[in-house]
């Protein structure tokens, strides 16, 4: 039972002996509400920060395929996850877009970095277009298009005077939106699977965490003037809404309303959910999530890390404790640190430093980051994951 609950039952009951608590005192033997405040640790130097960065962006730089991409279908170990031709295009283009996005973001303007963005420019012109769902149940395509989103603005700012590049680079937002339109969840939202019918308008289940990824680009596409379509973009909203949980963590998907103690569901398996859907809430005017939110499950995120890091690198989905899949461990982190940039400039320090060692802690040898065997795409998107992550952890100069 709560704390609130037992100091209930004692009011309730009263005491026939001594002085009565005050009524906001807790009983004595009640327990305690965790502190999930993470402790100061050594502040990160900017010298370490850029160091690990430079890392990460050579091992970007070293490892882009001849024609622009990044990763490919080769299993390097783990299992193979469902998946045929057309999913493994969808994730060709999409870890190439979240590498191009971290390339712009902390690559620097040295000539490699330069030669590799232009070649991944490239690649996204050509292919993020014919990106499509598999067949009738596979739908990955859907993260494709939200990260293609944020990649295409991310372009859009990179060479402002041109013009007519501007112009072709909004035109490809709009056929993503279009793509989401097509592909949107009959009951609002997204989801990546449609096992019940394999309808043209998917009957996939609405997922919390797809929802946050496309509402986030959504809300990138609207800040350089590409409006979203609104009817799609209030459902995915509500549905976001929904599948919140009363303690704040969030739904896996729709499917398990009816099972919200399943632990997946619970705060340790929500860890790399809950920043990305408050994240993406908090963009489109959510009330509830205040500052408050945001620092409560940042505080959870780092005094609670055992509970993502213990499915880190497990080959099985959802194999670990509270169900969680090692891919939700860089995303997690991800949308995490962008929840730092929301919070007050006085309060980031504390997490910008959390976050900043975590992420550095795990770097590879090779100057990667991966969290579950995915074919060959798993090196790539850790990478650009944590690159970025590691982006929003430097700290504004006093």
């Amino acid at each position: 039972m709560t704390a609130h609950l037992l100091l209930g039952l004692a009011l309730s009951a009263g005491a026939a002996d001594g002085p009565k608590p005050a009524a906001d005192a807790p009983p004595a033997d009640a327990p305690k509400t965790p502190d999930y405040k993470p402790k100061p640790i050594d502040p990160v130097t900017p010298e370490k920060l850029d160091s690990s960065i430079r890392r990460g962006v050579e091992f970007l730089i070293e490892t882009q395929n001849k024609d622009g991409s990044w990763g490919s279908p080769a299993l390097k170990g783990g299992v193979p996850i469902y998946a045929g031709i057309g999913s493994q295009h969808s994730f060709g283009v999409a870890v190439t877009a979240m590498c191009v996005s971290a390339l712009i973001e902390t690559g620097g303007d040295t000539p490699e970095v330069q030669k590799a963005i232009e070649k991944g420019e490239a690649f996204l012109f050509q292919e993020l277009p014919k990106v499509r769902r598999d067949d009738p149940v596979l739908i990955y395509n859907v993260w494709t298009h939200a990260y293609g989103i944020q990649a295409l603005v991310r372009m859009h700012g990179r060479l402002p005077a041109d013009k007519d590049r501007r112009a072709r680079i909004e035109a490809m937002i709009r056929g993503q939106y279009d793509r989401l339109v097509k592909y949107e969840s009959a009951e609002g939202g997204w989801g990546y699977y449609d096992f019940d019918a394999g309808t043209q308008r998917p009957a996939s289940n609405s997922t919390s965490f797809v929802n946050a990824a496309v509402l986030v680009a959504l809300h990138e596409g609207k800040g350089i003037g590409v409006e979203p379509p609104p009817k799609v973009l209030k459902r995915g909203i509500q549905m976001t809404q929904w599948q919140r949980l009363p303690g704040g963590s969030f739904l896996y998907g729709t499917y398990l309303h009816t099972r919200p103690t399943h632990g997946i569901n619970m705060h340790a398996g929500s860890l790399g959910r809950t920043p990305a859907c408050n994240y993406a809430l908090r963009l489109w005017g959510d009330p509830k999530v205040t500052d408050e939110v945001l620092e409560h499950f940042l505080d959870r995120l780092i005094s609670r890390n055992g509970w993502l890091s213990l499915g880190r690198k497990k080959p099985i989905p959802h194999e670990s404790f509270f169900a969680v899949a090692g891919y939700f461990y860089y995303f997690g982190h991800y949308y995490g640190a962008m929840t730092i940039k929301l919070l007050p400039a006085a309060d980031r320090a504390l997490y910008q430093d959390h976050m900043a060692t975590l992420l550095m802690d795990l770097q590879e040898a090779d100057g990667s980051w991966f969290d579950y065997p995915f074919y060959n795409w798993h090196k790539p998107y850790g990478t650009a994951f944590a690159l970025m992550a590691l982006a929003a952890c430097k700290k504004e100069a006093k």
